[in-house]
C-alpha cells in the first residue's frame, strides 16, 4: 500500500510511578534520518530505539520524542554545586569588572545548562519492556498516519494522471490541422522564392519533414508510461522513487510533444499537461 512520508503517532503508559509519553514525527527525507529527544534515563537504550525506528520506518526524517513525567509530583533532582559555584565566581568577577552590583546571580545561575540535574534511576528490564511497548505502539500510529496519508496521495495521483490522460487523448484532433498549417506554409515560403514548384518533390520533402514532426510514438509511449505510473501505485511496498522515474519519463515525452506541436491549440495542451505533472512531482516527493 502506498504510504506518505508525512506522519504522526503517539503513545503513553503509566508504570513505576511515572507516565511516559513517545511521540513520532516523520517528513519527506531520501533515506531514514532518526532524531531521538529522550531523558538521560533512557540514554543506554538509544542504539535499540533508533533499530526499532529504522526497522518500522524505511524512509523519512523521523523525529523522535520520549518525555517522562513523575505522578508523585516529587522529581529527584540535584544541584551541581561546584559548577554552579564556579559559574557564580566568573559571574561576580564580570560584574566587579564592569562595575555592577552583583545581584540576582543565583536566579540566573540555576537556568544554566546541567546546574539542575534530575537523578536518574536504574532503569529495570520491566520499564524497559513497558516502554518498548509504547515506542511499537507509537509507531504503529504513525504507519497507520502514513497509510491515510497514502490514500489522499493515490487519489490526487490518480486525478493528475487522468487529467494528462484526457489532455493527451486531445492530441489527434489536431494533427492533421498542424500538416495541413505545414503544408501552406511551406508552399507559400517556396512560392515566394521560384516561380512555379514541382510537385512531386514538393511532397516529397513534407513528407520527409513531416516524418521528424510525427508524435506517434511519443503519444504511445506517454500512454504506457501514464498506464505505468497507476499500476505502480497500487502496488505493495516503498514506490515513491519509482513513482518519481516514472514522472521523469512522462516528462520527457509531454516535452518533446510539445516541441514539435507546431500548433497554438496543442502547445496549450502541453502546457497544461506540465501542470499537472508539477502537482504529480511535488507529492512524489512526499511518497514512501
Amino acid at each position: 500500500m502506498l504510504q506518505s512520508m508525512t506522519g504522526y503517532g503517539k503513545a503513553f503508559g503509566t508504570f513505576f510511578n511515572k507516565k511516559v509519553t513517545v511521540e513520532m514525527r516523520s517528513l519527506n527525507s531520501k533515506g531514514t534520518d532518526v532524531h531521538l529527544k529522550i531523558p538521560g534515563t533512557y540514554k543506554a537504550y538509544e542504539l535499540p530505539i533508533r533499530k526499532m525506528i529504522g526497522n518500522a520506518l524505511e524512509r523519512g526524517k523521523v523525529e523522535c520524542l520520549i518525555t517522562e513525567e513523575s505522578i508523585e509530583g516529587k522529581a529527584k533532582v540535584s544541584i551541581n554545586k561546584d559548577l554552579a559555584v564556579a559559574y557564580y565566581n566568573e559571574m561576580k568577577a564580570l560584574a566587579d569588572e564592569v562595575g555592577e552590583e552583583p545581584k540576582g546571580f543565583l536566579t540566573s545561575i540555576m537556568r544554566l545548562p546541567e546546574v539542575l540535574q534530575a537523578q536518574e534511576s536504574e532503569v529495570s528490564d520491566e520499564e524497559w519492556n513497558e516502554v518498548q511497548a509504547l515506542i511499537e505502539e507509537a509507531l504503529k500510529n504513525i504507519t497507520q498516519f502514513r497509510e491515510e496519508e497514502g490514500q489522499s496521495l493515490i487519489a490526487d495521483f490518480t486525478s493528475s494522471i487522468d487529467e494528462i490522460d484526457r489532455l493527451l487523448q486531445e492530441v489527434p484532433n489536431y494533427e492533421q490541422v498542424r500538416i495541413d498549417i505545414i503544408r501552406e506554409r511551406m508552399r507559400k515560403g517556396l512560392e515566394k522564392l521560384t516561380d512555379g514548384v514541382d510537385e512531386n518533390r514538393f511532397e516529397q520533402e513534407l513528407i520527409y519533414y513531416i516524418e521528424k514532426l510525427d508524435v506517434s510514438e511519443e503519444k504511445t509511449r506517454l500512454q504506457h508510461h501514464l498506464d505505468y505510473f497507476k499500476t505502480t501505485m497500487n502496488e505493495s511496498g516503498a514506490m515513491g522513487k519509482k513513482l518519481g522515474f516514472i514522472s521523469q519519463e512522462i516528462g520527457r515525452e509531454i516535452n518533446t510533444l510539445g516541441s514539435k506541436a507546431y500548433h497554438a491549440e496543442l502547445q496549450k495542451i502541453v502546457v497544461d499537461m506540465k501542470d499537472y505533472l508539477e502537482k504529480i512531482k511535488e507529492q512524489v516527493l512526499n511518497t514512501l
